[in-house]
């Protein structure tokens, strides 16, 4: 379980919508975190899945964790695995893959 930066971050990304299943499809969801990326993002509600990535929480302000997409990619890569067309492990479809990783 991801820990954020702030008890309103926190709720904000825990609330469940009655009438939707998909945070981008519901008007009241505002923020969206990728785990696989450790990005948060505000949700443009424009009947796709787009976000716009943001680096302070909007609500304490503080400076939100590094986006982890490059690496990501990188990490596929240097496995040789394609993520257009080869099946991705498990543990790169959240966060579990950066716990494996040398520390810089």
């Amino acid at each position: 379980m991801t820990t954020h930066c702030c008890e309103a971050m926190s709720r904000c990304l825990s609330v469940r919508c009655e009438q939707h299943d998909d945070p981008f499809a519901c008007p009241d969801a505002l923020i969206a975190f990728s785990a696989r990326f450790q990005e948060y993002g505000l949700i443009i509600h424009d009947g796709g899945r787009s976000s716009r990535t943001i680096a302070f929480c909007p609500w304490c302000g503080r400076r939100l964790p590094e986006s982890q997409r490059d690496r990501w990619f990188d990490e596929l890569e240097r496995r040789g695995i394609d993520p257009w067309e080869d099946e991705v492990p498990a543990e790169f479809e959240d966060g579990r893959w950066l716990a494996a990783l040398p520390r810089d």
